[in-house]
């Protein structure tokens, strides 16, 4: 997902960037209210209310008379007035500073999945296919060569979104906060009982890779496609 960071202070953007990337978000930084509303669309917009040339509260209502985008705003602000017409004038979410990127990713993907942008992602609309394996992510049915099979919640959770870019890295942490809970602290060897029984069930132990310390891939190919 491509996220417009609306954020003036280094010492919050730059962590908050490396941290969304760990999470899989692409963030794009700009620094000024005249800035963000000149930026190239993304599929959610982080947006300080404390910024150096104009007041958030405007840069939101003009980014909503413009544009369905979800909108998160990230203030230091604790009034509640201030909260009300945000929302009331189109932002999805609130958070105030300081807050924890765990929550913050959590509210992003609430948010996602409330405006269907989680649906955006390329193969989210229809069917997906990988050499012999079709996902179909609106049915939540999976074939191999042509036959049904049945998948776990949580497997074809799993498979879905290792299958949203094809020979992009998973990390493990990103996998389980996706699948699982942000705030999920059991243990990490279920990930990998999940990635045993897929390759399995997709009779193939070779379409997910293994990248020892670092997470999982699906492959890609000549094979791969949307439809």
């Amino acid at each position: 997902m491509d996220v417009l960071l609306v954020e003036d202070d280094d010492a919050i953007a730059d962590p908050l960037i490396t941290g969304l990337a760990r999470y899989g978000f692409a963030a794009t930084r700009v620094r000024t209210g005249a800035a963000a509303l000149c930026a190239e669309p993304a599929d959610m917009v982080l947006l300080d209310l404390g910024l150096p040339d104009m007041d958030g509260i405007d840069v939101c209502r003009r980014l909503r008379e413009r544009s369905a985008t979800p909108i998160i705003m990230i203030t230091a602000r604790g009034e509640e007035t201030d909260r009300v017409v945000g929302l009331e004038l189109g932002a999805d979410d609130y958070l105030s500073k300081p807050f924890g990127l765990r929550e913050l990713v959590a509210r992003m993907r609430a948010v996602a999945r409330r405006s269907g942008t989680a649906g955006s992602r390329p193969g989210a609309g229809g069917e997906q296919v990988l050499g012999s394996v079709r996902i179909d992510r609106r049915t939540r049915q999976v074939h191999v060569g042509g036959a049904p099979v049945a998948l776990s919640p949580k497997e074809f959770d799993l498979l879905a979104v290792l299958a949203e870019d094809p020979g992009a890295v998973y990390s493990r942490r990103h996998l389980l906060d996706t699948v699982w809970d942000p705030h999920y602290f059991g243990p990490t060897k279920t990930l990998d009982v999940h990635i045993a029984a897929l390759r399995r069930k997709l009779g193939d132990p070779a379409l997910i890779e293994t990248l020892r310390g670092i997470g999982f891939r699906i492959g890609g190919g000549s094979g791969t496609g949307t439809r």
